[in-house]
């Protein structure tokens, strides 16, 4: 078999011609696919098949020769048309990689897989439904990237919240004593101003007569009107 020599497989006449023959045999495979191409097994089965083959992992590389969910050779990629999809089959989907191994098990019959017994493979099953274009993945990609954009926007709006809240002006306490205020260490007119909602020219103006020419000078004890 052209997936796996360490499996010892004996190669088929079709895939042997395709090998000798680099790009020019895989090109004279073409026809014997579509002649034997009733050769089919369900997604089921494959999955079957890759669980033995390769605990399941369709994009393993470790590096022996064989690669994907199904170990493909990469000249038994190129006889079954695989090439059309991806260099090799682990970079190719899993659903790339069924359609492939339908047309290899056209050529070859169930004996391409060591595993085949494993998952009930045989020639003559339903075939595999499944979509090669990769718009699967590409959608599930898209929708895990949106799920991504949402959640940075919503763990991002609770700071922004938290910064209002902090933003709002802590409550003023009010020295009013009916409508005067007495002043005490470290006042200013603005300060007591600010504390009663009014400006220091307003505050000065109203108490010209008990501050002084100074409105920067004010004694505690001293009774303002506010």
């Amino acid at each position: 078999m052209l997936i796996n020599k360490g499996k010892h497989r004996r190669s088929s006449k079709a895939v042997r011609v395709a090998t000798l023959a680099g790009v020019a045999g895989a090109a004279v495979a073409v026809p014997l696919m579509g002649a034997t191409s009733a050769s089919a097994a369900s997604v089921a089965t494959w999955d079957k098949v890759a669980q033995c083959e390769s605990g399941g992992n369709w994009s393993i590389n470790t590096g022996n020769g064989y690669y994907g969910g199904l170990q493909f050779s990469n000249s038994s990629w190129a006889a079954a048309g695989g090439t059309q999809y991806a260099a090799r089959a682990d970079l190719a989907t899993k659903a790339q990689q069924i359609a492939v191994a339908e047309k290899l098990l056209a050529l070859q019959g169930p004996g391409a897989w060591t595993c085949a017994g494993a998952g009930n493979l045989t020639a003559g099953g339903p075939a595999a439904n499944v979509d090669t274009s990769g718009a699967t993945v590409k959608k599930s990609q898209g929708a895990s990237e949106a799920r991504k954009q949402t959640q940075g926007t919503t763990k991002k709006s609770a700071p922004v919240r938290e910064k209002v809240e902090k933003a709002q002006p802590a409550p003023q306490h009010s020295h009013r004593s009916g409508d005067t205020y007495t002043v005490k260490a470290s006042d200013t007119l603005a300060k007591i101003a600010k504390a009663h909602g009014t400006n220091w020219k307003s505050l000065y103006a109203a108490n010209k007569s008990v501050v002084g020419g100074n409105p920067n000078l004010i004694f505690p004890g001293q009774k303002l009107s506010i």
